[in-house]
């Protein structure tokens, strides 16, 4: 298996890719000290679920050999621990607290999902953790890890399936 390493530096190697990211405002916190809204980036190590991205900003889907699906203006991400769809994607309108994916400012124009919390969701110990857009200054994230966009899909076309993201504290 390979791993794609983040550490909390702000850099993510994978092979002989290195790139610069952003992490969370509240710095990286172990796994089990993580609590939703806190800002932390999780350390740990995640499975690679999925790839989602914003078709109306690509003249072809980004090229990976994860799944890939594209969003839709109704497609969000609870983040409400006290909803039965928290941290899964949901339909909007949404009652529960929810994240939109369909954004203006292009931060989730390519999303890809690591396995936090999800097998199962355990409410409040963090939702909508993703490997993301940067803002250009890479400023901090609220919790995901983000790349320069050509960054990102240059490393969507060398990950696997079997690829693994893993986040260390140095």
């Amino acid at each position: 298996m390979s791993t794609l390493l983040v550490t909390a530096d702000g850099r993510l190697r994978f092979g002989g890719l290195d790139f610069r990211c952003a992490l969370g405002r509240g710095g990286c916190r172990p796994e089990a000290d993580k609590r939703e809204g806190d800002g932390a980036t999780p350390l740990g190590l995640y499975p690679l679920r999925q790839v989602l991205y914003r078709p109306d900003r690509f003249a072809a889907p980004p090229q990976t050999r994860l799944p890939l699906a594209p969003l839709t203006p109704a497609d969000g991400w609870c983040d409400d621990p006290a909803e039965a769809a928290y941290n899964r994607p949901v339909t909007l309108p949404h009652a529960g607290s929810h994240e939109r994916l369909w954004r203006d400012d292009g931060l989730y124009d390519v999303i890809l999902v690591p396995g936090h919390n999800d097998d199962p969701p355990i409410p409040g110990l963090g939702s909508a953790i993703f490997v993301h857009v940067a803002k250009p200054d890479y400023a901090p994230t609220e919790g995901c890890v983000a790349l320069a966009l050509a960054d990102l899909l240059v490393l969507l076309q060398a990950v696997s399936p079997r690829s693994l993201l893993e986040i260390r504290a140095a």
